[in-house]
């Protein structure tokens, strides 16, 4: 005997997937940019002195 769909679960659960890749990506996309604006200049400024 088959089993009786449960669509409210399937569809829940796919959805719960779904935002659960797009958090990810989100996230990933978010890295580069903080990355960036954590970088502090490594070489001094021009014109500056060094002891």
């Amino acid at each position: 005997m088959a089993r009786k769909p449960n669509y409210d679960f399937e569809r829940k659960e796919r959805e719960r997937l779904k935002n659960e890749k797009k958090a990810a990506r989100a996230s990933e996309k978010a890295k580069p940019v903080a990355a960036e604006t954590d970088k502090t200049p490594e070489e001094p400024q021009p014109g500056t002195q060094q002891n």
